[in-house]
């Protein structure tokens, strides 16, 4: 007999005579490296809203750079001819939403059970789990450096534009992304209008 086949026959065993233990094994299979590995292959770059708001707007005609690194923070995408740049977000790498004094931090002897944080406005985040710890550090950090990079930009008289996955993810979503590309069409051909935010 396999050792996957004594360990499921272990588990069903354990959930059967012990139906409380459902509630306290571990859900998270994979080791620390397995989960590391997992996680530093997300792209940072490439992602799939980006591309689709890219091939949209080439569409309409406009040039635009990529993720130049001359550029602090490296927006998505860079228009020099309208001084603009744009930022395309993930909802939860960007904890769109989240405030960290609404977190649903728990100390180490809670049971958890307030532990998922989604903003009403958006429903791609959601507060992880397990080492929130960690997470409220980096989501803080996150957002500290956007608010960084637009400050940046304000103070160098560019104008920014700030697009959620959230406005072109769910259904309906090729229609979402023409009508966000047509918005940020306008937004580029009208100066007057220094900052844009997209959301859905």
């Amino acid at each position: 007999m396999s050792k996957f086949n004594i360990f499921s026959g272990l588990k069903i065993l354990l959930l059967t005579h012990l139906p409380h233990l459902r509630y306290t094994l571990p859900m998270d299979t994979l080791s620390p490296e397995s989960r590391h590995l997992n996680m530093s292959r997300i792209r940072s770059r490439d992602t799939t809203p980006e591309k689709l708001i890219r091939k949209a707007l080439f569409k309409a005609g406009f040039r635009y750079r990529i993720c130049d690194k001359r550029y602090p923070g490296k927006p998505d995408l860079i228009f020099p001819r309208y001084y603009a740049v744009i930022f395309i977000n993930g909802c939860f790498w960007h904890a769109h939403g989240w405030e960290p004094s609404r977190s649903s931090i728990t100390s180490s002897h809670a049971n958890g059970a307030n532990a998922t944080y989604a903003h009403e406005g958006c429903q791609y985040f959601r507060f992880p789990k397990s080492n929130q710890n960690f997470w409220n550090k980096k989501f803080m950090r996150n957002k500290e450096r956007d608010a960084e990079n637009i400050r940046y930009y304000q103070d160098q008289c560019w104008r920014i534009c700030v697009v959620w996955e959230c406005a072109i993810r769910g259904k309906n979503s090729r229609r979402k992304i023409n009508e966000v590309a047509e918005q940020i069409s306008r937004w580029l051909e009208e100066p007057e209008e220094a900052f844009l935010e997209i959301r859905g």
